[in-house]
């Protein structure tokens, strides 16, 4: 008759041996559980069964377990030879650099599906990149970058050419900051479309998105946008699920093949992360070539996130929200969605409602909406309200446009509605936020002219404007 450890094993066919390096490294001493899920890249779900399965046997204090001492012998038909990974001892030096990049990295928002790689990961996936690409010939670009990858690259080849575009400004300001803006970056959501300038431009795409079947899709159509010659370009994927579910794992697979993509490769367990431990804290690495009918797909306008706001499951906006809205945007007002990506015509008055925005979005709308009276709708907690500080950070921004009222607590305690009127005067370039600064702004930063003050990093947006 099988013990209950047996029954575990046996339940998960020929994928044991990440239960019994689980088993090796509880025989060797003290482990915490999330260390031991990185360590072994199983799901939470399968180290809570292999953890109950040992029984008496299993000792815990406060924050970690171990298998029993006088126990370990008996469990040796239930190890396996090799030890968890090690910091690539060839790398030190350059792991340690990477691994202060990351400490100093802006903390995860759940609402982005942000989870952090580990220092190790962000070091392999340079070292592999390098490895497999020329780089010192290859335009890289990073469609989100809050592991900071780029970074990595960055330290292994200073003469890489290098993008990064991000919905998070404060990781956009990070690598600024970080590499001496030796890397490009510029602000997208790609539900809204990617910026011009990076359309066509790149030969090499690394993304780390959401693990969603919506955001897998929306980050890889948009990385086969982003690919000057897409059959001789490559889509370098992470992307993990749980052994556990292996239908969501084929859904994704389909939606990547819909668009035209052949999975030149997939490395399991190839990213490691502080979190994710229904996924076992891990993910796969996909190299991906886009077929000659690879498909350019618009971009997706609903949820792509797991969580927040923004989530797959997350609803509209209640009707009485969109009502009040129009009548603070005053009469004859126009509702338009959450889209900067032009400007729209001109308007008397425009209600636009971002209640799923992250932070980014109510800069992007005041600046590319153009109306006499404007009236938006944001979380009661958005970081442009949070004091008034903040406030009157975002009313310098766009002062040479709008004079901004903020209206806390409306029309509910959990909304609220920033209202803009626009100014006698307006600076021409806030009312032409899409036109090339090369041209709109030739006496601005070089390093900005063949792109759109839309596209700019919030900070480099407010180093402009003293131009203006």
């Amino acid at each position: 008759m099988m013990s209950q450890l047996e029954q575990v094993l046996a339940s998960h066919g020929v994928h044991t041996r990440p239960l019994r390096l689980a088993v090796t490294l509880l025989c060797h001493g003290w482990q915490r559980f999330d260390d031991l899920v990185r360590a072994t890249a199983a799901p939470r779900r399968s180290i809570e069964e292999l953890l109950a399965a040992l029984g008496e046997d299993l000792e815990r204090d406060t924050h970690a377990l171990r298998i029993r001492p006088g126990a370990v012998a008996g469990y040796e038909p239930f190890r396996t030879v090799g030890q968890p990974e090690t910091a690539l001892a060839e790398n030190r030096e350059l792991l340690a650099r990477v691994a202060r990049y990351v400490d100093g990295v802006p903390p995860p928002l759940a609402a982005l599906d942000h989870v952090q790689a580990t220092a190790e990961t962000v070091l392999r996936r340079a070292l592999w990149l390098d490895e497999r690409y020329d780089l010192a010939r290859t335009r890289l670009l990073f469609l989100g970058d809050h592991d900071l990858t780029s970074l990595a690259v960055r330290a292994l080849r200073p003469d890489a050419r290098l993008t990064v575009v991000d919905l998070d400004e404060r990781v956009l300001d990070y690598i600024d900051s970080v590499s001496g803006r030796t890397i490009t970056t510029l602000h997208a959501d790609l539900r809204v479309g990617l910026p011009p300038a990076v359309v066509a431009s790149a030969d090499l795409v690394f993304s780390d998105p959401p693990y969603t079947p919506e955001g897998m899709g929306l980050f890889a159509a948009n990385g086969v946008r982003a690919l000057a010659d897409p059959p001789l370009g490559r889509l370098v994927l992470a992307y993990g699920y749980s052994p556990r579910h292996p239908a969501l794992g084929a859904q994704v697979q389909r939606e990547l093949a819909s668009l035209g993509l052949t999975f030149e490769a997939i490395l399991p367990d190839f990213h490691r992360y502080h979190g994710a431990e229904a996924i076992g804290s891990a993910a796969d690495l996909y190299v991906c070539q886009p077929t000659a009918r690879a498909k350019k797909v618009k971009a997706r306008k609903g949820g792509i996130y797991t969580h927040g706001p923004q989530s797959v499951e997350a609803r509209g906006t209640r009707p009485a929200l969109v009502e009040k809205l129009l009548e603070l945007a005053g009469e004859g007002a126009e509702i338009r969605a959450a889209d900067w990506s032009a400007s729209g015509a001109p308007a008397s008055g425009v209600a636009v409602d971002l209640s799923a925005d992250p932070g980014p979005w109510l800069l992007r709308v005041l600046l590319a909406t153009n109306a006499h009276r404007l009236a938006v709708l944001v979380p009661n907690a958005h970081p442009d309200l949070g004091n008034a500080e903040a406030q009157a950070s975002l009313s310098t921004l766009v002062a040479g446009k709008y004079r901004l009222r903020f209206l806390r607590s409306t029309p509910d305690n959990k909304h609220a509605v920033v209202v803009a009127t626009a100014v006698g005067e307006p600076v021409d370039l806030l009312l032409k936020a899409h036109a090339r600064l090369g041209n709109a702004l030739p006496d601005g930063p070089p390093d900005v002219h063949a792109h759109r003050l839309i596209d700019l990093p919030r900070h480099r947006i407010a180093a402009i404007v003293p131009y203006l």
